[in-house]
């Protein structure tokens, strides 16, 4: 019911949540408002689950809920709070543009451009896996050199996420510092108690292999056809 709402409120030309000069989505009251939609739609229906179920019978029960749901944030909070007290020194010493405009001066003069250069990219991101398995804490450490780097040389953001997402895909399965790594080990103890860790991420080895054959071979036909990677995101700094 609630996505009927906003599906009415959005997707007709003339929606209350759209752009009143252009009727884009772009930048829109629904764009600027994202994070309350986005709470609403999740803490409503669990609203109802839980008064149906018995589970939420007051304030307090909601309050434990709660609790217990960030309980499980712990450690994201600290690796974001880490990551960003070293975003924040990247803006004090201006070391992230200088990087890049030096990066890209110097990848604009040996010739490392174009798909090679993004296939550089996935195979970096896939490393720092090893390290650092947050998604968003890579993406934050990442972000600030490398793509004020590759606008420099043309291209898109877009497209810099894009292939980040495809190297940070590619070795998941595989990194101990993934916080799901340890679950999916216990769950395969249960099918052979003698599944150690290096046994473990032999066995996922193969899918990883896959991964960045597939996930590349798609990016890279993507790159070189030119197709758009979303709304107003395409390959190249439009002109």
């Amino acid at each position: 019911m609630l996505g009927v709402l906003i599906a009415l409120m959005t997707l007709p030309q003339n929606g209350i949540l759209r752009n009143p000069e252009d009727g884009s989505l772009i930048i829109s009251p629904f764009m600027d408002s994202i994070v309350p939609i986005m709470m609403i739609l999740f803490l409503v229906p669990a609203l109802v689950y839980g008064k149906i179920t018995g589970s939420l019978k007051n304030s307090k029960d909601l309050g434990d809920q709660l609790g217990k749901a960030m309980s499980g944030m712990g450690t994201y909070i600290v690796i974001a709070f880490v990551a960003a007290q070293m975003i924040a020194y990247f803006n004090w010493s201006n070391l992230g543009p200088i990087v890049a405009i030096n990066g890209a001066a110097l990848l604009e003069k040996i010739g490392f451009t174009g798909l090679p250069l993004f296939v550089g990219f996935i195979i970096i991101a896939a490393i720092i896996n090893f390290l650092v398995a947050s998604q968003s804490a890579k993406w934050a450490i990442l972000a600030p050199v490398f793509i004020p780097m590759f606008m420099l040389l043309g291209y898109d953001p877009a497209v810099t996420q894009a292939a980040y997402r495809v190297g940070d895909s590619i070795t998941n399965p595989i990194t101990p510092m993934l916080a799901y790594f340890a679950i999916a080990l216990t769950f395969a103890k249960r099918f052979d108690p003698k599944m150690g860790m290096g046994t473990f991420m032999t066995s996922l080895l193969p899918f990883s292999v896959a991964f960045a054959i597939m996930w590349t071979i798609l990016f890279a036909a993507w790159f070189l056809l030119g197709l758009p990677l979303g709304p107003g995101g395409g390959i190249f700094m439009a002109k």
